[in-house]
């Protein structure tokens, strides 16, 4: 259509009827003079509208799936990371547990001898490339830590303190071969000297070359001059093997340590030592010896008439001879 001035002024006139129309239709509420002509043009339009609605309700579906499936994927990311968080936690709670036990254990020992502790944590291990075994640990000069204390934990002697820094201190283990300390049998109270052999049972010798030991007695330290660098009664181990004895002055044993030198976590610095030595109470327990099974014998003793029987068995088979 050009642009005339009839086409503007029927532009208007219709823009005009149409405000009017809507104004009526307003109006007239549900009594409307127009609705009548609306139900016609939705019976006109109607199957038109819904035949252009189901050709694109499909890609309408489909956008609406693939923005789901976007949803989907976020909420799947957001529980693998909820799942992952809920593993560690578990296993820091795992790990929780296990050292609130190491720490309660290596009270019990503190508490059973009578030692004064300041607890630590292992911190960092010897050089690999190096013939030492040694740990580092978090407690130093600044803690009260000095050089030549007894270091424990739960499970018995760990070793000895050798370098003090302000806030850490080295630890030469139980097992290392430059390290001995004093023993004594359980019991028996027969002394001697166990060395650490690295990854084998610690050597010791006894002083009495007739002591008579066995597989599974028990030592625990007998402690030095002015508590240092052991107090007497910590577990050193127990006894997996004795050499004969050859009449030597001294007897070779080897001891299996309480101690798990390659997996140390919580530890303890043995900064005030007993009053008095607690000789074997700090050693656990022995397990029970299980009882014997009482060996059940049955006697089957025959009957008077069995035995006559058994006789005249016997006759009849003399007379068929």
């Amino acid at each position: 259509m050009r642009d005339t001035r009839e086409s503007r002024l029927l532009l208007v006139l219709l823009i005009a009827i149409a405000f009017a129309l809507i104004t009526v239709d307003i109006r007239g509420g549900e009594d409307s003079p127009v609705d009548g002509a609306r139900q016609a043009a939705a019976t006109v339009f109607g199957p038109v509208e819904n035949g252009v609605a189901t050709a694109i309700d499909p890609i309408g579906n489909a956008i609406g799936a693939v923005r789901d499936s976007g949803k989907r994927h976020d909420r799947i990311s957001e529980l693998e990371q909820e799942n992952a968080a809920l593993k560690q936690r578990l296993g820091s709670d795992d790990r929780n547990r296990s050292r609130a036990n190491e720490l309660d254990n290596m009270l019990k020992k503190a508490g059973a001898g009578q030692y004064g502790i300041k607890g630590a944590e292992v911190i960092a291990i010897g050089a690999a490339q190096g013939f030492s075994w040694t740990v580092t640990i978090d407690v130093g000069a600044n803690d009260g830590i000095k050089r030549d204390m007894t270091v424990l934990n739960g499970d018995g002697l760990v070793g000895r303190v050798t370098t003090v820094g302000p806030e850490t201190a080295t630890v030469l283990l139980a097992n290392d071969p430059k390290f001995t300390v004093g023993t004594r049998m359980e019991k028996t109270d027969e002394l001697g000297f166990a060395t650490g052999q690295g990854d084998r049972p610690l050597l010791v010798q006894l002083l009495n070359g007739k002591a008579k030991v066995k597989k599974g007695d028990r030592l625990v330290t007998f402690g030095s001059q002015a508590d240092k660098p052991f107090v007497p009664g910590v577990p050193v181990g127990e006894v997996v093997r004795v050499d004969p004895s050859g009449g030597d002055l001294t007897r070779n044993i080897y001891v299996r340590p309480f101690v798990g030198f390659t997996k140390l976590d919580i530890v303890g610095v043995v900064v005030l030592a007993p009053r008095s030595d607690p000789r074997d109470t700090v050693l656990p327990p022995k397990p029970a010896a299980p009882k014997p099974t009482p060996t059940v014998t049955v006697t089957v003793t025959p009957s008077p008439g069995d035995e006559t029987q058994g006789d005249v068995n016997a006759a009849d088979q003399n007379d068929e001879r």
